[in-house]
């Protein structure tokens, strides 16, 4: 069933069904409005918004309806053409703009495109935001501008090299490009093809890139899952490769597959470059409630700790931003640096995984085998907003005398036997995802079938 999906997450429709010109052009003019209502233009006479996209077909338009929509607001547009949403990221803070603009659906299929709004702090937008913009637009509010206030559209260049030159900074270029690393890499015909390459390229690695041309025809299915991903780790054990890297299309999300072409899971993208970051750098790591623990294994390891934010990329970088953090991110392969970007980055995910590797001389696979291992069971069903409520409410004084965190939905800690269960109403869709981790399979699910035992009882 086609939707028009809005959230925290942005603004995803079908092209030619839900997101239309109309749809995109008042999506817009409300951000405008908003930052009309919100803010005061950085450079103190007008709003400058960059615009990102990532290489679908749809993108063009896209772009050049959201572009249209925000000259005629008054607000100056630099095209940054197809890069990587975190690329976009780093361009905000680079151009002092006062928010970005990313045309993409992330790890959607091809059919599906939409707008991601970043901040002028670069990060995406807190929830509160979001709804705000949300409102606008089903309001279909707008202010447009006389001819005098209008200001052309602009054309930048300088994302990629930028890009690659902030990631170089942080890493060790002579140790790993030492190493010579065989690399394989799938960017899924997307947006990080350049930069991939290019950062690669400068760390030395020899390269082989599958599906490296930036035209959005997706090869396969573009999210960075195990079944998506059997190219990339046949050639990876034909080439005898050292690591296997796989990007969603618009470069924020990184799956990573070992030397011997096993895939590892997005998981282990936060887990492995947090160990690299924490042993140098003592701090704090902050993820979402939804992540794994291999973190904090990671963090306790290194004198660090973990602080856990509900879910969702922006309450992950708000929480870092604020606590100084050294390292963040995802379980679904989202690795944040704000040195670099104040948001997922596969290439900050690429490059720390290789230095992880070329300052311990051990392969990958050693690496993952040296993390406390966990199993993570999920599940979902259809479930209105109200009625989840109900459910989490049910659920938290069931367990009121165990250890649990109710910032976004229910999560119920088992400290002794290593395990979670996290229950929670999604942000953007009219279900409960209940989502359990422990050192073992049957743990978790036994830890999920408690939950939801309370959760039909109270629903029924």
């Amino acid at each position: 069933m086609e939707a028009l999906m809005i959230g925290v997450s942005g603004t995803r429709g079908t092209i030619g069904g839900t997101l239309t010109p109309a749809v995109v052009s008042n999506m817009a003019s409300a951000l405008a409005v908003w930052l009309n209502q919100t803010q005061k233009p950085i450079n103190g006479t007008h709003f400058v918004v960059v615009f990102g996209r990532d290489s679908r077909p749809s993108g063009s338009w896209v772009r050049d309806a959201a572009t249209a929509a925000l000259v005629a607001s008054g607000v100056e547009v630099i095209d940054l053409d197809i890069v990587t949403t975190p690329g976009v990221a780093m361009m905000v803070k680079h151009l002092n703009a006062d928010a970005g603009v990313i045309a993409t659906a992330s790890h959607n299929p091809i059919m599906w495109n939409g707008l991601k709004f970043l901040n002028s702090s670069a990060s995406a937008l807190p929830p509160e935001d979001a709804n705000k913009i949300k409102e606008l637009y089903l309001a279909q509010a707008n202010n447009y501008v006389r001819v005098e206030k209008l200001i052309s559209a602009k054309k930048n260049s300088d994302t990629h090299a930028l890009h690659v030159k902030r990631v170089l900074d942080y890493v060790d270029n002579n140790g790993i490009s030492g190493q010579r690393f065989k690399v394989v890499v799938d960017s899924v015909n997307g947006a990080g093809c350049v930069t991939s390459a290019t950062l690669l390229s400068k760390l030395g690695c020899l390269l082989v890139h599958l599906n490296n041309t930036p035209n959005g025809q997706f090869p396969h299915e573009p999210e960075p899952i195990a079944q998506n991903l059997t190219q990339l780790a046949d050639e990876l054990k034909r080439q005898k490769a050292a690591v296997g890297f796989a990007q969603d299309p618009d470069a924020d999300r990184l799956a990573i597959i070992d030397e011997n072409g096993t895939y590892i899971g997005e998981e282990y993208s936060l887990a492995l470059c947090a160990a690299w970051v924490l042993s140098k750098r003592k701090g704090i790591a902050v993820t979402n409630l939804s992540t794994s623990r291999m973190l904090d294994d990671i963090a306790a390891k290194n004198g660090g700790r973990v602080i856990r934010t509900p879910v969702g990329e922006a309450n992950v970088v708000q929480t870092m931003l604020r606590e100084n953090a050294v390292i963040g991110g995802e379980g679904n392969g989202g690795v944040i640096d704000p040195r670099i970007v104040p948001g997922r980055d596969s290439l900050v995910g690429m490059a720390y995984v290789l230095q992880l590797m070329a300052a311990t001389g051990k392969p990958l696979s050693q690496l993952v085998a040296e993390i406390p291992k966990y199993e993570i069971v999920k599940t979902k069903f259809e479930c209105r907003r109200e009625d989840a409520d109900r459910a989490v409410a049910a659920v938290k004084q069931k367990f009121a005398s165990e250890k649990i965190d109710t910032q976004d939905g229910i999560r119920i800690d088992w400290d002794k036997e290593r395990a979670w269960v996290h229950a929670r109403p999604s942000n953007t869709e009219p279900i409960m995802r209940i989502i359990a981790e422990a050192p073992d399979k049957a743990t978790a699910e036994r830890c999920i079938a408690q939950v939801q035992e309370v959760v039909k009882a109270t629903l029924k």
